[in-house]
């Protein structure tokens, strides 16, 4: 039976930037600041939300057009409570500026169309615009790191179950303990020893953290075909564990 491999880099980099909450800024010579938002946009820059009184907002604006080099450090966090929580590093380089309060507006309306995210409300009320003009983007994980480049990057598309994936996966460890068993049925044997939860869920597959005595191991199951609506979700773990009877994983309301 065919099986799918996953998610490429590009989109397992898109998927980690659209889940991660947690976004730290970082310009040599002064300390990492917190961001509010980060959006990808098509023309290749990071769109930012910062403090304005923080040091990074003070040197876009010092540099002028010109701006300066900045790392945007993007951190993807299981939903669960596991032992290490980190599932994915994303970094992208640049080079970050700031935006003049005439462009800032119109950037903030094109933003919001796309990511009507609410930190936008605060810009002029201690917050500020920048963007980061990527040059480079790479994502760590417990396979390793990978680059990324920008134009890949930009062409692909988040997981369409990015968004949804917290609620499903704490459901899935919550009340489908046996569906979480009989997925673990299908590990080797040699990584049936330590405790198995659920760490992620795509339209490629579902992945495992298996905590065990010896250290976290991350596992792969691949459905047979890539799936696009939650329908085929369930229908795709149902065949997964191999019994067409199990209820499908569904959202909570």
């Amino acid at each position: 039976m065919t099986r799918t491999t996953g998610p490429s880099t590009a989109e397992r980099m898109r998927s980690a930037s659209a889940r991660a909450t947690d976004a730290v800024l970082a310009v040599a010579g002064t300390d990492p600041v917190v961001t509010s938002l980060h959006h990808l946009r098509a023309d290749g820059t990071a769109v930012l939300v910062a403090p304005s009184d923080s040091a990074a907002t003070a040197l876009a604006w010092q540099s002028g057009p010109g701006g300066l080099p900045a790392l945007l450090e993007l951190t993807d966090l299981a939903p669960l409570t596991l032992r290490e929580p980190v599932r994915s590093l994303v970094w992208l380089r640049g080079n970050l500026v700031a935006v003049p309060d005439e462009q800032a507006r119109q950037l903030a309306d094109a933003v919001a169309a796309e990511n009507p995210h609410p930190a936008l409300l605060d810009l002029g009320h201690g917050a500020a615009l920048l963007k980061l003009h990527l040059a480079s983007a790479v994502v760590a994980d417990s396979s390793g790191a990978e680059s990324v480049a920008v134009e890949d990057l930009l062409g692909a598309t988040p997981d369409p179950f990015w968004d949804v994936e917290t609620e499903w996966l704490q459901h899935l460890d919550e009340d489908h303990a046996d569906l979480v068993e009989m997925l673990a049925r299908r590990l080797p044997s040699v990584l049936r020893t330590g405790r198995v939860r659920p760490l992620g869920i795509d339209r490629y597959g579902v992945r495992l953290r298996i905590e065990g005595a010896g250290g976290d191991h991350d596992v792969r199951l691949d459905f047979t075909e890539p799936v696009d609506d939650a329908l085929a979700l369930g229908r795709a773990l149902r065949v997964l564990v191999g019994c067409p009877f199990v209820n499908g994983l569904r959202a909570r309301p």
